[in-house]
C-alpha cells in the first residue's frame, strides 16, 4: 500500500522550508532554503512506498505552530510526530524533547541520560538525522566546550533559535 506524504512549503522571513507530514503527523521539516529534492531523498529512505502530495491544507495547523514558535508565542509544537528512525535515533529524538525551552545540553549530557556515556558521537550522528528540525529542538545541544556545533540548518540558525529560546523565557 502506498503511503501519502503531504507536503507544504513555509516562508519565514528570508527562508523557505519544506514541511511534511502524514496521516500519523508532522515527519520533515527541512533546512532553510531546502529544495523539494531533500524531502524526495529523505522518503526513499525512510518512507520507501510513499506518494508526495502537495497539500497547503493539511500542512496549514503545522505551519501555523512553527509560525508561532518563531514569534515566541508557543515553546513546542504540540501536534502529532511521525518519527522514522533507528531505535537508538527515536530515543535521542525523544531526549531532546525533554530539554527544557531556552536551556542547552551537550552530546555527552544526552548520551548519560540515555545510559549510554561513551556515545556522544552517536548521539549526535542521530541527533544529525533528526527529521524535524526546531519541533525536535536539537538546535538546544552544543559542544561539550559551550561552544555551537554542527546543525542541519546552519550555525546562524541554530545561534538565532538559542537567542529567541532566551529572549522569550
Amino acid at each position: 500500500m502506498v503511503e501519502h506524504i503531504y507536503w507544504s512549503l513555509l516562508q519565514w522571513k528570508d527562508n523557505q522550508y519544506v514541511v511534511a507530514a502524514t496521516e500519523l503527523g508532522i515527519c520533515y521539516i527541512g533546512s532553510p532554503n531546502g529544495k523539494l529534492d531533500d524531502l524526495i531523498t529523505w522518503s526513499n529512505s525512510y518512507a520507501k512506498q510513499s506518494e508526495l502530495i502537495e497539500n497547503d491544507e493539511r500542512l496549514a495547523p503545522y505551519i501555523a505552530q512553527l509560525q508561532l514558535y518563531w514569534k515566541g508565542e508557543i515553546r513546542q509544537i504540540s501536534l502529532p510526530f511521525d518519527m522514522r528512525g533507528t531505535d537508538f535515533q527515536r530515543r535521542v529524538w525523544n531526549e531532546l524533547q525533554r530539554i527544557p525551552y531556552g536551556d542547552t545540553v551537550t552530546y555527552q549530557h544526552i548520551a548519560n541520560q540515555l545510559g549510554k556515556p561513551s556515545a556522544a558521537r552517536a548521539v549526535g550522528t542521530a541527533i544529525g538525522k533528526n527529521p524535524v528540525l526546531i519541533a525536535v529542538p536539537c538546535h538546544r545541544v552544543i559542544g561539550s566546550n559551550g561552544q555551537l556545533t554542527g546543525f542541519r540548518g546552519g550555525l546562524q540558525m541554530k545561534q538565532e533559535l538559542l537567542e529567541l529560546e532566551k529572549a522569550c523565557r
